[in-house]
């Protein structure tokens, strides 16, 4: 860290202010959770309210010495709000408190810091890290006016101030460029599942609603799972068997919360990216909270920032056994397509009406039936095999194999292309009767 500060404790001081310009006040409860999530021992709890933030300190002169005798009566040496603070406003709450401030941002920030395991997790966190802190650079120095002088030290000019600014520019650029390469990557990863047809469901939902518990139950990983805010950042990413569809990928992302720092979104970008480029999406609910709707919704306005919220969707209302005299259930609209599926991760209730609905509308797009391939074409049959796209085989007595076969439609088309223009081409007998014969056998727009 480049502040001189001292030394953090973990007694906190949490401070909620409740805004008459704010319509829907956020809840005192998950901001903290979100204190305990990062490891505050809170001793207090201030409330309170005002029509607007005051410009300087944000709360009044009342509440700021408040705050003081609270910070004094339990020597408590941080306090947290649950509100984004501006640099100077956090500077000047420092100042008069005489210990370490922080927002709602920079304990998010913490938290994400304290559950990034990975490479690029704990890159995309610095990366966050480093921007909400260029902004604050200039509240951790006493010297800020001096240049460097003195025996081997002239040169540049610069004040320490620019000197801590370029350097993280420099850092923040490195950063950018690496993450650049992840995307890339993953970009490579998704085109690759494209053009195998492979449809990629992930995981999108308030944090803690239990997703990674659903991905360990449906996956049978081991994910890290725990009950607590941001236990997963890293993505996870398994391939899982549809009965009567095939294969799909399924993605557990990181978790969504009210005011998610734009720095967050920007960061995790690569990540969420997982999301937006989703075939489907299973958007986990706690059907046992109280403000559910007001989650799903704020879970909705993060897909809109990430251009994810016109994706097809599944609800997954989760933790079901924590409602009395609720049974899992497949909730479907007017057409019987599955629009909500009602379970329980830890007991594993409904889960497979959730295989069940997922394979319905990931199946949507799906075609069955069989495939005569004559003998000179094996490298079809061996392909199909590779696909997992067999049902079944059986042999004709001229030679002709016969496949039954389940795969996309898309994916169909480019196998049997290249076979256009060859004599004896294979054979699309199509599950569904009433359909009508194509004007060639392997194309079935």
């Amino acid at each position: 860290m480049f502040f001189d500060r001292p030394e953090s404790g973990e007694l906190a001081v949490l401070v909620h202010l409740e805004l008459s310009a704010i319509d829907s006040p956020d809840d005192p409860r998950e901001f903290e959770e979100l204190a305990l999530s990062a490891g505050a021992d809170p001793v207090a709890f201030i409330f309170g309210q005002r029509a607007t933030p005051d410009p300087k300190t944000f709360v009044g002169r009342g509440k700021l010495e408040e705050i003081q005798e609270t910070v004094t009566k339990h020597g408590a040496e941080l306090v947290i709000f649950d509100h984004t603070l501006s640099p100077s406003q956090e500077r000047n709450i420092e100042r008069e408190l005489k210990c370490r401030v922080l927002d709602r941002t920079g304990l998010i920030l913490d938290i994400f810091a304290q559950r990034a395991r990975t490479h690029e997790g704990k890159l995309q966190v610095e990366l966050a890290q480093l921007r909400h802190m260029s902004t604050r650079l200039v509240r951790g120095w006493t010297h800020l006016e001096r240049q460097k002088g003195g025996i081997g030290l002239r040169g540049p000019g610069e004040t320490q101030l620019e000197t801590d600014r370029r350097l993280l520019r420099a850092r923040i650029d490195s950063i950018e460029k690496r993450l650049d390469k992840v995307r890339r990557q993953r970009e490579q990863g998704r085109r690759g599942r494209s053009r195998a047809e492979v449809a990629t469901v992930s995981l999108v939902g308030y944090t803690n609603a239990g997703k990674s518990t659903l991905f360990n139950r449906i996956t049978s990983s081991d994910v890290y799972v725990q009950d607590q805010l941001f236990a997963t950042l890293d993505p996870t990413m398994r391939r899982v068997d549809l009965p009567n569809v095939g294969a799909m990928v399924l993605a557990d992302t990181v978790g969504f919360v009210s005011h998610l720092p734009h720095r967050l979104v920007e960061a995790f970008r690569a990540t969420l990216e997982e999301a937006a480029n989703a075939t489907l999406l299973l958007h986990v609910v706690d059907a046992a909270a109280e403000n559910r709707l007001h989650l799903i919704e704020e879970v909705q306005s993060v897909l809109e920032e990430i251009g994810a919220a016109d994706l097809p969707q599944l609800l997954v209302y989760n933790k079901l056994d924590l409602l009395a005299d609720a049974e899992p259930r497949i909730d479907r609209d007017d057409q019987g397509v599955p629009r909500a599926v009602w379970l329980s991760a830890v007991t594993g209730a409904g889960c497979d009406l959730l295989v069940e609905a997922i394979a319905e509308r990931i199946g949507e797009q799906m075609v069955s039936g069989a495939l005569v391939i004559p003998p000179q074409h094996a490298r079809l049959r061996a392909q199909l095999f590779e696909g997992n796209a067999v049902q079944n085989e059986s042999y004709r007595d001229n030679g002709d194999v016969e496949l039954q076969v389940l795969l996309p439609r898309a994916e169909l088309q480019r196998l049997m292309a290249p076979f256009r223009a060859v004599g004896n081409p294979p054979q699309w007998l199509p599950e569904k009767p009433e359909e009508e014969p194509r004007p060639e056998d392997w194309e079935l727009d």
